[in-house]
């Protein structure tokens, strides 16, 4: 298995993470896992028809998706007609980009695009950086930087603020807030937070091989080793020490 990432052109960074495209091989033939981080999608299919979704969705060949956040670990299976080009949206940007559906409505679900929405595979193929460059320079607009810094703050404190203190910092109610990430990003600012939390305290376990889990579990603001391996096994699937 192959997998790709390119950077898009600076005027769009503040919207896109990565372009990404993922080609298996004849050694590949089983699922292949992704863990929730808060930001959802856009995937053109090139290869043969492609099983998602842990097996319940089917992503046929030239056709565009749209994947949700989500809020548990997902598996696609990949063989060796797997091609998959994605682009990974940064958190929130979706409906700054595409009027499509709630945010709600897309949570861990992967949706057909409509023929108007869906990419040109002639030029996905020809140049798909350069393709997607031009094609969200047309459609990028001005970011509600009141939201954005919310984000931001959240990411700050690696998740470990609460809602009524994100509420108070920045002079909202917290049923504003739950209306903003519900349009935004379709899950509430408490999940939000709990896999950004959550991919923190990951990045600990999978690079802090001397600490505890309960030295662990104190830094990223869980109550104690029980707790975090109890989200680490929700988002992921997987137990700590399997990470």
């Amino acid at each position: 298995m192959t997998y790709l990432e390119k950077i898009p052109t600076p005027a769009l960074q503040p919207y896109i993470h990565s372009y990404w495209q993922l080609k298996g091989d004849t050694t590949d033939n089983q699922w292949e896992r992704i863990f929730p981080d808060g930001c959802p999608g856009i995937v053109i299919n090139l290869g043969d028809n492609c099983l998602t979704d842990n097996g319940s969705s089917k992503m046929e060949h030239g056709k565009t998706y749209v994947v949700g956040a989500m809020t548990s670990f997902k598996e696609s299976f990949v063989n060796q007609d797997t091609n998959l080009v994605g682009i990974c949206l940064k958190p929130g940007i979706f409906s700054y980009l595409y009027k499509y559906a709630s945010q709600k409505e897309l949570v861990n679900s992967t949706i057909e695009f409509d023929r108007c929405q869906s990419f040109d595979t002639a030029l996905v193929l020809k140049n798909n950086v350069q393709y997607f460059n031009k094609f969200y320079t047309e459609r990028a607009k001005q970011i509600d930087g009141n939201f954005q810094q919310v984000l931001y703050d959240i990411g700050l404190s690696k998740g470990q603020h609460t809602i009524s203190q994100l509420a108070s910092r920045h002079c909202t109610t917290v049923r504003q807030l739950e209306r903003m990430f519900a349009v935004n990003i379709g899950l509430s600012p408490k999940e939000y937070s709990n896999i950004i939390r959550f991919q923190n305290a990951m990045k600990h376990i999978v690079s802090s091989k001397e600490k505890s889990l309960s030295e662990i579990a104190f830094e990223c603001g869980y109550y104690d080793h029980a707790h975090l391996s109890n989200d680490v096994k929700r988002f992921s699937g997987l137990t700590p020490s399997l990470l």
